[in-house]
């Protein structure tokens, strides 16, 4: 086996200018389209996404979207506006807050909160958490923690129904972008360019007819590390670049390990990259820094939100084939 760490790298300009033609091809061959809109948020997948699309369309056949609501943090507003200066490309801002109220979003998430945390109330601040690989914990649970305008922080386990009333509220966020998305690409006659990478979208990390919903999904097939990669080799300002990865979705901030992952991307994208290659939690773990017990657990994760988020990639079922 290559040393492990090795298994990710590959030939950025020959990858981005694949991409770059299949893009093309894609766009104006298949879709039939004339360009490409693509949500911004200021993080390295948006950006790369963008970027390979200017590369491959140019500048006036991409439209960049800014799509911030109250809870979007001032990294996100700075760096989206750095992003599309650099790209230079035409971009709307579209400022959802008045839509997210309007679905009762904010005040749907915090009564979901409030059931596990009474005193729960405005001025608070919020996120949703999963214990941490190292953490060792028996089953992964999520909870929620939430501060005070004090800044006294409180962790709490969420109930199923609590939880799941949380996820609902919040995936409002992402369904509302995807819908100012698809009214530019039709306004435009443009297709729509979705941002998940292999991790996420192995792993189901989308909302289905939310960010999860594409014309072409440029970076689908990329590890994370190597989406980094490419990033760099096309020009992303260094700021986006060397960002850690964040959901901002909740008003704490938050990154993607503690909510979804349990493990920062670079060693979960090698954990994916060795279940996929049949590599032995023993090897693996002599690699990352971990146990073999954990590694083990981390396996066992990927195959489990392969089987419960595999509804997310599924078409409508229908009683028989129309098309037949």
């Amino acid at each position: 086996m290559r040393f492990l760490r090795d298994v990710l790298n590959i030939d950025v300009a020959a990858e981005a200018e694949r991409i770059c033609n299949t893009i093309r091809k894609q766009i104006s061959e298949n879709l039939k389209r004339r360009g490409a809109v693509v949500g911004l948020s200021g993080g390295i997948d948006s950006s790369t996404v963008g970027a390979l699309c200017v590369k491959a369309l140019g500048p006036k056949r991409v439209r960049g979207l800014l799509m911030h609501e109250r809870d979007s943090s001032a990294d996100t507003r700075l760096l989206s506006s750095v992003l599309v200066k650099s790209l230079g490309i035409q971009a709307q801002s579209e400022e959802i807050t008045g839509i997210l109220e309007g679905f009762r979003c904010y005040e749907r998430r915090d009564e979901a909160i409030r059931s596990v945390v009474p005193e729960f109330a405005p001025g608070w601040k919020s996120k949703i958490v999963l214990p941490l690989v190292e953490d060792n914990a028996a089953y992964n649970i999520y909870s929620v923690v939430v501060e005070s305008p004090t800044g006294e922080q409180k962790k709490v386990r969420l109930s199923a129904e609590a939880y799941l009333g949380i996820v609902a509220a919040t995936n409002f966020k992402q369904r509302t972008r995807k819908t100012l998305e698809y009214y530019w690409a039709d306004r435009l006659n443009f297709a729509v360019a979705g941002t998940p990478n292999r991790l996420e979208y192995d792993q189901g990390f989308f909302v289905k007819l939310g960010d999860g919903a594409a014309d072409v999904k440029p970076i689908a097939h990329l590890y994370k590390t190597q989406v980094y990669a490419i990033a760099k080799h096309l020009g992303v300002p260094a700021e986006i670049c060397n960002r850690p990865p964040t959901t901002d979705t909740y008003t704490l901030a938050q990154g993607q390990d503690e909510f979804y992952f349990s493990l920062p991307y670079d060693r979960m994208d090698l954990c994916l990259w060795a279940k996929n290659h049949d590599v032995p939690p023993t090897d693996v773990a002599k690699e990352i820094g971990l146990t073999t017990v954990q590694v083990e657990r981390v396996y066992m994760d990927i195959d489990r939100k392969r089987s419960t988020t595999e509804y997310l990639h599924a078409p409508p079922l229908l009683v028989e084939e129309v098309f037949a």
